[in-house]
């Protein structure tokens, strides 16, 4: 299932629930944190002069920020259904390994949401040049993509 046929930002079950997580541990011991910090920086006496306290105050401005940007992205979150019984095809929120023909290396890759992918650690965005190259393609496959560093040819060894 590729991006353009969901009505919001698609995420895995697993992605929402980390989601889910980080924001309550924001809302909760981050926030707590935060105030602390404030309260004790406070007990130092002058505030304008008092860079404890404004570097305390900053850090809650942007602990503010990202608790806005996460409930966006769960109010937006579409959960799509791992497709595990749909064949073997690479598919949103399966695992491949993938041989770069040009390098020889084999990797590893899950296709997830935008908003979840992280290449380190082998998630990949199905909105990326290499995501949507791959997606819906069996074990065997070789394909071509345009990356900005050029074309790399990629060949689905096999579905995890």
């Amino acid at each position: 299932m590729s991006a353009p046929e969901i009505d919001g930002e698609p995420i895995t079950e697993e992605g929402l629930e980390a989601l889910k997580a980080e924001l309550a541990e924001l809302e909760t011991v981050g926030r707590r944190a935060i105030a602390d910090r404030i309260r004790i920086a406070r007990a130092h006496g002058d505030l304008k002069e008092n860079g404890e306290y404004h570097a305390a105050k900053e850090d809650q401005a942007h602990l503010e920020t990202r608790i806005l940007r996460l409930r966006q992205r769960r109010r937006d979150a579409v959960v799509v259904p791992t497709a595990e019984g749909s064949g073997p095809v690479f598919a949103f929120g399966r695992s491949a390994e993938v041989r770069d023909e040009g390098t020889g290396e084999v990797h590893t890759w899950t296709i997830v949401g935008a908003t979840e992918a992280d290449r380190a650690s082998g998630k990949l965005s199905v909105q990326s040049p290499i995501g949507k190259a791959l997606l819906d393609h069996s074990a065997g496959t070789t394909v071509e993509v345009t990356v900005p560093s050029g074309t790399r040819r990629l060949t689905i060894e096999r579905i995890v």
